[in-house]
């Protein structure tokens, strides 16, 4: 029997959990699925991603209505995947956050980018009727910015490029606790389809020299407690390493995708195979590190013609 295309296959509701990693600090996770975090202020809410849709959003704001009443002001999304970004309409905030650098590529690849992640995940996308469209920055920045919600200082930032070229993490240090997106993963496979391989590592260094307490990741469990938060930085290292290493050896060999495909299945699958959305992320991990190898800078499209010629070139 053929494999399921990504995670086409994947139709089970996941268990939601709602964990607090900070005084007022709330990380939404669903085992595996895109997370969101929550940042209570004074008078005011900031919330961290904003789902595939509406519906999803909707169980996000369940969830801040069972521990706050303050107004949503503020939505930041810490890059312009569509499973993190369309859902943005049902908070209704005001104020809705991207690096410039995010903004720039949900002009330049925002509808593709809609197109292929909604064959790639039916299950995240019920209720994708009640999208209104792309979702478009009110403010954005370059390096950093600072929100007050009331006295507590919000800070946004660019660490480094990651996940994509126009990652934001978001940092609240009366706290000591990070919003990393997916920059940081906990037993989830890292998405690096997009990504910049060998900046990863570094990016994920400079996020720990804050020596935080607490880390909400992009996916998979709220990190709470320094061991933990280091244990899941390094794993996600590992976890791009040793996807990137195999994939470029065979490209700078001259060898095929299909083959950086089985030499990156023999480095990952005894360490990750266990690891959510490991079988989605695998095939668009070995075509973008067997890009970056041949010095191809700047991370190709995703459409979804193009998914299907990549999974059947993989499949043959």
């Amino acid at each position: 029997m053929a494999k399921a295309f990504a995670s086409a296959g994947d139709m089970d509701d996941k268990e939601i959990s709602f964990t607090e990693v900070g005084e007022g600090l709330y990380a939404f996770t669903a085992q595996g699925d895109p997370n969101s975090g929550v940042i209570i202020g004074d008078d005011s809410v900031m919330i961290v991603e904003a789902q595939a849709t509406p519906r999803l959003a909707n169980k996000v704001i369940d969830c801040v209505r069972s521990v706050t009443d303050k107004p949503i002001t503020h939505l930041v999304l810490t890059h312009y995947h569509a499973v993190r970004v369309l859902g943005a309409s049902a908070f209704g905030a005001p104020e809705v956050i991207m690096s410039e650098k995010a903004r720039a590529m949900v002009v330049e690849r925002g509808q593709e980018d809609w197109d292929s992640e909604f064959q790639r995940f039916p299950r995240l996308f019920q209720g994708h009727e009640d999208i209104p469209g792309l979702t478009w920055p009110t403010t954005t920045f370059n390096d950093r910015m600072s929100v007050y919600l009331g006295n507590r200082r919000v800070d946004i930032m660019q660490l480094g490029r990651a996940h994509t070229a126009g990652d934001a993490v978001i940092y609240v240090p009366d706290q000591n606790v990070m919003f990393t997106g997916d920059i940081v993963e906990y037993h989830s496979a890292c998405y690096c389809g997009d990504g910049h391989f060998h900046d990863w590592p570094r990016t994920v260094e400079a996020i720990r020299r804050f020596d935080l307490d607490a880390i909400a990741p992009g996916r998979g469990d709220a990190l709470v407690g320094r061991d933990m938060v280091n244990a899941a930085l390094d794993a996600t290292t590992d976890f791009v390493r040793s996807t990137y290493r195999p994939a470029a050896r065979v490209a700078l060999a001259g060898g095929s995708l299909k083959d950086a495909w089985d030499a990156v299945r023999a480095e990952c699958d005894p360490k990750f195979k266990d690891y959510a959305i490991y079988e989605h992320c695998l095939p668009f991990n070995v075509a973008r590190a067997y890009d970056e190898a041949r010095d191809i800078d700047t991370p190709r499209i995703w459409t979804a013609q193009r998914d299907k010629d990549m999974w059947e070139a993989l499949q043959g």
